[in-house]
């Protein structure tokens, strides 16, 4: 099964506490703080993997939590810093916060974007000494990981696609034009979930194409799940819009659709079309249709063959040389950031005292448990 969406939580690890300690050596009496501070949390990472097809890996694993920092120790150790995770997703996939909002569309190979931040790591008591307070008994604890629940959505990055009603064909040509094996048989919806296929060329130049579930009347508006399959054409530079060529009403199917790409938006009516008529062995009619978008009309038999080759030339003549603009800007970046989310300090300090526990702010309780305070510490609040 095919799964284009999921909905994960994420927690950055929780930072190192700083280290209350005092030098103790033979013949040094009074031996100054020599704390050292706790290592930073370590970060939950999303990477965009090119071998990556879908997001069904989630459905097993919803939840990610990054290694925290280690402790600070004496004699001015620092702690190590936690291992980040790394969360990898397909290419093309986009994040959304609680409210739906897009937070990030990670549009290239191995782009890179944290989701939620480590903590900071505590700083050790050799930090607060001051000529004044020479052996400060202090020492602060590591802060809390980010955390966030997404939902990642993906959108296939494709140079061309199939659409058309169920039953035009559209997945025997993709099995015909490229390396792709999807399910074909003679019922209407055998394709459920969208299937991509490589195209090449004897030059060697390779295409990528997607198969796309068939639309029905009103498929913008959800009808069929039309408005997810819609969704995985947005990316795609060329559409090939698929018709039975015996059918009597070839214009008025070709109409039907490009009214749901119109319906849809996106930018789906404005893209360049091949109309191809296909099963050509079971009947012919004239389609007539005069618009700008359409690049060529291929006749193409899926079952004998006809048309194949002018339909393979067809893609690599007219497949436009650069996708639809997803940034708004000039040049795409590795991942666009429509609302970045940089690490926030927390408006709360939390101290290990060698009596207990000192508090600058106001700290939630569940800081406080996560800290290390238990109902009898003594805390003190500044």
């Amino acid at each position: 099964m095919f799964y284009d969406r999921a909905r994960i939580e994420v927690r950055g690890g929780r930072g190192g506490d700083g280290s209350l300690s005092f030098r103790r050596e033979k013949y040094v009496p009074k031996g100054g703080p020599d704390g050292g501070d706790g290592g930073e949390g370590g970060d939950v990472v999303l990477v965009a993997d090119p071998d990556l097809r879908d997001l069904s890996f989630f459905q097993r694993k919803r939840r990610f939590v990054a290694d925290r920092g280690r402790h600070g120790e004496g004699k001015n150790k620092h702690g190590r810093s936690g291992e980040p995770v790394e969360v990898r997703v397909p290419v093309g996939t986009q994040v959304f916060d609680e409210e739906g909002r897009l937070l990030v569309d990670l549009t290239r190979p191995d782009a890179r974007v944290t989701l939620a931040h480590g903590g900071a790591g505590g700083a050790g008591n050799r930090r607060f000494a001051t000529p004044t307070h020479q052996a400060p008994r202090i020492a602060e604890v590591g802060a809390e990981g980010e955390e966030a629940v997404v939902e990642l959505r993906l959108k296939l990055l494709a140079d061309a696609a199939l659409v058309g009603f169920p039953n035009a064909g559209k997945s025997s040509l993709l099995r015909r034009v490229s390396n792709a094996q999807p399910k074909v048989a003679e019922y209407p919806f055998t394709t459920i979930a969208p299937v991509l296929g490589t195209v090449e060329s004897p030059d060697g130049r390779q295409l990528t194409v997607a198969d796309v579930p068939g639309l029905l009347e009103g498929a913008h508006q959800g009808v069929g799940l039309g408005d997810e399959f819609l969704a995985h054409l947005e990316r795609a530079r060329l559409l090939i819009h698929v018709i039975e060529a015996q059918a009597e009403d070839v214009e008025a199917r070709f109409r039907t659709i490009d009214r749901e790409l119109q319906a849809y938006g996106a930018g789906l009516d404005e893209r360049p079309q091949i109309v191809v008529l296909n099963k050509v062995d079971l009947g012919r009619t004239s389609f007539a249709v005069d618009d700008p978008r359409i690049l060529a009309v291929v006749e193409t038999s899926a079952v004998t063959g006809e048309g194949i080759d002018e339909l393979k030339r067809s893609l690599f003549q007219l497949v436009p040389e650069s996708g639809p603009d997803m940034s708004g800007d000039e040049e795409l970046a590795d991942f666009v950031v429509y609302r970045p989310t940089p690490p926030r300090r927390r408006p709360f300090r939390i101290f290990r005292t060698d009596r207990g526990f000192r508090v600058r702010g106001e700290a939630p309780e569940e800081a406080l448990r996560a800290a290390g305070v238990k109902p009898d510490d003594e805390v003190e609040y500044e």
